[in-house]
């Protein structure tokens, strides 16, 4: 678990035991990412590599220079609202029509389906010219629930997305919104 010290924005790491009836529980292979006892959650792979930014959360299938594929997660508390009627398909082409890298395609804005949250993600090809000319895919998620809005992004190699695809789509089909952990050594969340 990170928590950042309000004096000079700095991440302090904490490891607590859980308790033996904990309810932590997520597929083979994954381990759980909670941010803000509960504002955002959802899975990655368990042996990725977590580096916490100044206003992000990082995954990286690798410590760099050796990283193939990243992750990247922020959110922020919105206040009291019904945030229904806000452009969120309208804002994502936006972000992705923006994006100022060499893209080749763009996708079309894909909805996921939860009753407590607005989820949409999209996703561009672009030749990443860095080291040598390379295709790669950068997909986008804004998510809305619970007063957070959360953006997701995940950059990988065009050559890699076969084995890649299936940790967004984990990403996407756990990513829970406002359900806060009151005790993080059992896991018990309760609603916003």
């Amino acid at each position: 678990m990170a928590k950042r010290k309000k004096s000079n924005l700095q991440w302090i790491k904490e490891t607590l035991d859980l308790k033996p009836d904990h309810h932590w529980e997520g597929p083979e292979g994954y381990k759980i990412f909670v941010a803000g006892r509960g504002a955002v959650r959802f899975n990655v792979p368990q042996k990725w590599v977590f580096e916490p930014q100044e206003k992000s959360f990082k995954f990286l299938d690798k410590k760099p220079p050796h990283d193939d594929c990243a992750l990247e997660v922020s959110y922020n508390h919105l206040p009291p609202n019904d945030w229904s009627l806000f452009p969120l398909k309208t804002t994502l082409k936006k972000i992705m029509a923006d994006d100022e890298r060499n893209v080749i395609e763009r996708g079309e804005v894909i909805l996921v389906k939860r009753q407590t949250a607005r989820i949409m993600w999209m996703e561009i090809k672009f030749i990443d010219n860095q080291t040598e000319p390379r295709e790669a895919f950068s997909r986008t998620c804004i998510a809305l629930g619970s007063n957070i809005q959360c953006l997701i992004t995940f950059d990988y190699w065009a050559d890699q997305a076969e084995q890649l695809i299936p940790v967004w789509d984990e990403v996407m089909r756990s990513l829970t919104l406002g359900l806060y952990i009151s005790d993080p050594r059992t896991g018990l969340a309760f609603p916003d």
